[in-house]
């Protein structure tokens, strides 16, 4: 049966006040952009769209015709203008005139930029001729998991004559690509009064003389297999349950448990980043009596394969004994084996020009009862790994019920995976930055320093929590920071230092958030100004509860992290030029800051033998954007040094030994440092980054 939300039919969005006055061009990225907006449709960089338009040549003057169409890479949900190339079409005709045949057809990808129009420099992808080639002005190449859930069934073409009739052709799989594009234009030829095809094991073309008609085409199409589905689909998902589902607070605790544990087996080439599914298409998956047998077939769509690699690892869980112990226990061995068996794959099926076998590991990790977790180079990565999985199992829950599910043929999967043409597009990538895949936690992170310092990281790639105890500030730069680099890369948790309970909390959030750990900044502080005989008891504990006990806390939870990830760790602790050099009126705040240096000393000799590294950075006097610096403590250390809180910032700059100011972002500077491996031999040091002063320098 299809749940609820496969069941919905599509909308149709075209609006006819919207499009009106639109070129041809704007109406093919309207379209796009309805199409991709919906998951049901596509997923995210998955399919493509067209349309051929009469434009000037800027050369001749004269009217010629030009083909835009999706370029590499490229997602149709998103897609603005510049992602779509521009050929001439009478170039892309007389590339028929040089095919060699389909044992050649690769190298037709080579001759594509020499028809670009108008030195559009999006790059053409490898469905271009699969466009040109269709005899109609607007194309749409869909992956909707309804049609797929056709086109991966044993039976295939028979449901498509069955439920579409003569409307809508068929061809048997064939690797998308210039071969694919001849036989389309002989399928339209041969049928001038369909309108699309299903591809096997792929997806769906349809087409029309406007672009409203081919999306209402789309759209309609669609719906009808969305629509018999719910008819003829109407027994329980792959075979019904076999296995209970967990309380929603249950598998989140699981997940929390399992993340960081993979993370860490399956990260030794290349840091990964992780993503928590427990959708209800999910669960119902995972507590199947199919779930074993349909996971080992693999996924259909090429597109749904490269995301998700070659079959998913079912991890050994049961739910109806939620011990995670002896899951934990066998996870070394189970991935140890999920990459043997890789490698075996690889060898069975490599050809003579084949690529190097790439990274082994699993992508999708099945847990029975509790839900799915990916993992990839990235947040974003994961996510939309994920994101395809599900859209397989939406195939495999149509298909099994009405046929026999059929996944792509290993030597096809191969073959799609270790595609020269892919593996080219792989190595133009840009190189990965120097925290990409790397998780860091910052406390007191909406901070001057703290937000300076989930800046930096963020610059190089890595994913950040910020942790703090003021919501609003909290809020303002999460939006911030996720506007700049992308909702996938920040997460934020209210956490307050000084309670287990809270720094616990927050942690297993940032573990379902991401998969695991690799930094801690411990940067959540507060300063206080008092004579020693005013300082109250409270006050002291005040500044020992957030600047050493806090410091405590967070570090504990790090290093446990750490452990159980058995991929070493980065620690830095934010301290203060006052753990080394007193200063009137703040005993209680110095004397705070000085067991927090030291706290750090003790955690680098305790995690060197894991490869933890803990240091310090201990800045000065910035003012600028801090927290601390907007409360009584200005007026205080002003009151101290007998002058106006204006004069402050330029009395310290002026007792700086380089008469400079410290501002957040030279501390977030020495901490990524600290936090990269630039520095991946130190540990146990303390770097000042205080415009210099000679009480503080390190003995």
């Amino acid at each position: 049966m299809l749940d609820k939300h496969q069941g919905a039919r599509l909308a149709n969005l075209w609006d006819d006040g919207k499009a009106a006055g639109m070129t041809e061009p704007e109406k093919l990225l309207y379209r796009s952009n309805l199409l991709g907006s919906d998951k049901r449709i596509t997923n995210y960089g998955g399919g493509n769209t067209s349309a051929k338009v009469m434009e000037k040549d800027p050369l001749t003057g004269e009217m010629v015709e030009v083909l835009w169409v999706k370029g590499s890479g490229g997602d149709v949900g998103t897609i603005k203008m510049d992602g779509f190339s521009t050929l001439y079409m009478d170039k892309l005709r007389a590339l028929k005139g040089i095919y060699r045949g389909v044992e050649f057809e690769d190298e037709m990808v080579g001759y594509l930029p020499h028809c670009t129009f108008n030195r559009n420099p999006r790059a053409a992808s490898i469905d271009t001729p699969l466009h040109a080639y269709v005899p109609k002005p607007h194309v749409d190449h869909m992956h909707p998991d309804a049609i797929i859930a056709i086109a991966a069934s044993k039976n295939s073409r028979e449901l498509t004559s069955k439920i579409f009739g003569d409307e809508i052709g068929w061809l048997p799989w064939k690797r998308p690509g210039y071969e694919l594009g001849l036989w389309l234009e002989k399928f339209c030829q041969e049928n001038p009064d369909a309108r699309g095809v299903v591809l096997e094991s792929h997806g769906l073309f349809t087409w029309g003389d406007t672009a409203k008609e081919a999306y209402e085409t789309t759209i309609e199409i669609i719906n009808r297999a969305i629509a018999w589905f719910e008819t003829e689909n109407t027994g329980p998902a792959f075979g019904g349950r076999s296995k209970p589902v967990l309380a929603a607070a249950d598998r989140a605790a699981i997940a929390k448990k399992l993340m960081p544990v993979i993370r860490g087996l399956v990260s030794a080439g290349e840091s990964k980043v992780g993503h928590f599914d427990d959708s209800q298409a999910v669960l119902d998956f995972v507590t199947s009596t199919s779930l074993e047998p349909l996971a080992a077939l693999g996924t259909s769509c090429p597109d749904h394969f490269l995301r998700t690699k070659i079959r998913p690892l079912v991890v050994d869980f049961d739910p109806a004994q939620p011990d995670v112990g002896n899951t934990l226990a066998g996870l070394p061995e189970a991935i140890a084996t999920y990459r043997a068996d890789y490698a075996a794959y690889y060898e069975r099926c490599k050809r003579a020009d084949s690529p190097a076998m790439r990274d082994p590991n699993a992508v999708v990790y099945l847990v029975p009862g509790v839900g799915m977790i990916t993992f990839a180079k990235d947040k974003a990565t994961a996510r939309i790994s994920a994101e395809f999985y599900v859209n397989a199992i939406n195939v495999m829950r149509g298909a099994s019920g009405v046929s026999t599910y059929v996944g792509l043929p290993e030597q096809e999967a191969f073959d799609i995976e270790y595609w020269l043409l892919e593996e080219a597009k792989l190595q133009r990538m840009p190189k990965p930055k120097s925290l990409a895949g790397r998780i860091a936690l910052v406390t007191g992170g909406a901070g001057g320093i703290g937000k300076a310092t989930a800046n930096r990281l963020m610059q190089e790639g890595a994913c950040v929590v910020l942790a703090d105890i003021d919501e609003t500030a909290l809020e303002a730069a999460q939006t911030e920071l996720s506007t700049r680099y992308g909702k996938d890369f920040v997460r934020s948790v209210n956490m307050n230092v000084t309670s287990e309970a809270a720094v616990e909390s927050g942690f297993g959030d940032a573990l379902l958030a991401f998969g695991g750990l690799d930094i801690l900044v411990s940067n959540a502080g507060l300063a206080t100004s008092a004579a020693v005989e005013d300082t109250t008891l409270a006050l002291w504990n005040k500044n020992m509860d957030i600047l050493a006990t806090g410091y405590f806390l967070v570090s504990r939870e790090a290093f446990r992290i750490f452990r159980n990830q058995k991929a070493g760790g980065n620690v830095v602790f934010v301290a203060s030029k006052n753990g080394l050099a007193a200063s009137p009126g703040a005993s209680a705040y110095c004397t705070a800051k000085a067991a927090e240096i030291h706290l750090a000393r003790c955690l680098a000799l305790e995690g060197a033998s894991a490869q933890i590294r803990v240091n310090v950075v201990n800045p000065d006097a910035v003012l600028r954007g801090s927290k601390i610096w907007t409360g009584e403590w200005k007026e205080q250390r002003a009151a101290a040094y007998k002058m106006d809180v204006d004069e402050l910032e330029a009395h310290y700059r002026e007792r700086s030994m380089l008469k400079l100011s410290v501002f957040p972002e030279d501390i977030a500077e020495a901490i990524y440092f600290l936090a990269s491996d630039m520095s991946a031999k130190s540990t146990g040091n303390i770097v000042n980054v205080d415009a210099g002063n000679a009480q503080s320098f390190t003995r």
